[in-house]
């Protein structure tokens, strides 16, 4: 089956979480935030080149912050593991020093409910390519409309503000969904997944 196959019947999910759910999000989010760490610094100087080139621009390197709702969505396939898994990558974030302290967590809350509105929105039954996209989108969306409030963004431009969004929703549909249902399927064909619906029915 194809990631974007739309057609066939795809199984319910069981909303209740095993342990091992919890243990495998809860290692998900730290793994996760610990790629947030990296991507403080690197993905801070993208965006500070990106906005002095055209304000708005920086956008475009905010995706790997939203990949964690992707992620925990995408792997768990439970009500609550998108949000889950950002909020506790942020929460390690903001541990270890991240540069927007308390606003990381914010930011993780988010995020993380923008991606589980698209999960939720597909009955979390499907997790192709698609839904991965835009559950990375529904993320940026939710970052962008945070940001109005706790960074000033309100006060900005219409033009800034459109720019901005556009290049959160490219970033989100590309370094969060798409780089989220790769490394999903990465994972999927080492096997560690197995005892996941994710490892055993992989791009559905």
């Amino acid at each position: 089956m194809t990631a974007t196959t739309a057609s066939a019947p795809a199984r319910r999910t069981n909303p209740r979480w095993r342990v091992v759910d919890i243990v495998v999000a809860a290692v998900l989010g730290v793994a996760t935030g610990l790629l947030f760490v990296l991507w403080n610094g690197v993905g801070y100087v993208w965006f500070t080149a990106m906005e002095g080139l055209t304000p708005g621009f920086g956008g475009l390197a905010a995706g790997v912050w939203l990949i964690g709702g992707v992620l925990g969505g995408l792997i768990i396939r439970k009500p609550g593991a998108a949000l889950f898994v950002e909020l506790l990558a942020a929460t390690v974030s903001m541990l270890l020093g991240s540069q927007w302290s308390i606003e990381t967590v914010y930011s993780g809350i988010a995020q993380g409910l923008g991606a589980e509105l698209v999960f939720l929105l597909f009955a979390y039954r499907r997790f192709g390519l698609v839904v991965a996209m835009l559950a990375g989108i529904g993320a940026a969306v939710a970052a962008w409309t945070l940001e109005l409030f706790t960074s000033g963004n309100l006060a900005m431009s219409g033009e800034f503000l459109v720019i901005y969004l556009g290049c959160l929703v490219v970033s989100g549909a590309l370094l969060a969904g798409l780089l989220g249902w790769l490394l999903t399927r990465a994972l999927a064909a080492t096997g560690v997944l197995d005892r996941f619906a994710s490892g055993r029915s992989r791009g559905r």
